[in-house]
């Protein structure tokens, strides 16, 4: 997404390359960042700071990686408003998901929005770290190779991380169950 997109044709399906990715991408990006936030109106305009520097990027420093740059990008801007804060603490509880998910209507049996609920409660109750690597994987679809750039981390601790989530969330999830 390069800020000299080039010749006229060439700026039209650059807008509409850019105007697909923020629709797509809006709503996705807004949850993460009020995930880290615990505030859906600063995440809002943490998501739309996002997509402004992605204006203003060069080609090269997003091609063929946009999604992932935007995570990247909202990552290291919410934690800049949490360390200037001085606010930075784990996930609560009560954050467990905030924000509607621009998903299909709602067509699902109540045992299934149980079931998800009190998948997510456990999700919450894992620590951070796990918690933002199940998240990344899971809810956004990121790769561990994906998910180890936008954390600053190594491909095998995120799969540590989610490796043992995992086992935690099946262990929790079977005691749950009648």
């Amino acid at each position: 997404m390069p800020n000299d997109p080039g010749p006229p044709d060439s700026r039209h399906e650059h807008a509409s390359a850019l105007e697909r990715l923020v629709a797509e991408q809006r709503a996705p990006l807004t949850r993460y960042a009020a995930r880290l936030l615990g505030d859906p109106d600063r995440a809002r305009d943490v998501a739309q700071d996002v997509f402004i520097k992605l204006l203003v990027q060069p080609a090269a420093a997003v091609d063929g990686h946009a999604i992932e740059w935007l995570f990247t990008v909202c990552r290291h801007r919410s934690f800049d408003i949490l360390r200037k804060e001085g606010r930075m603490k784990p996930w609560e509880h009560e954050q467990l998901e905030t924000l509607p998910a621009a998903e299909p209507p709602p067509a699902q049996a109540a045992e299934a929005a149980e079931a998800k609920a009190a998948l997510l409660r456990l999700v919450s109750g894992l620590p951070p770290k796990q918690q933002e690597a199940v998240r990344l994987k899971f809810q956004n679809g990121f790769s561990y190779k994906e998910i180890a750039r936008i954390t600053d981390s190594s491909v095998s601790a995120v799969g540590f991380l989610i490796h043992t989530a995992l086992a935690r969330l099946r262990r929790e999830w079977v005691l749950q169950q009648p």
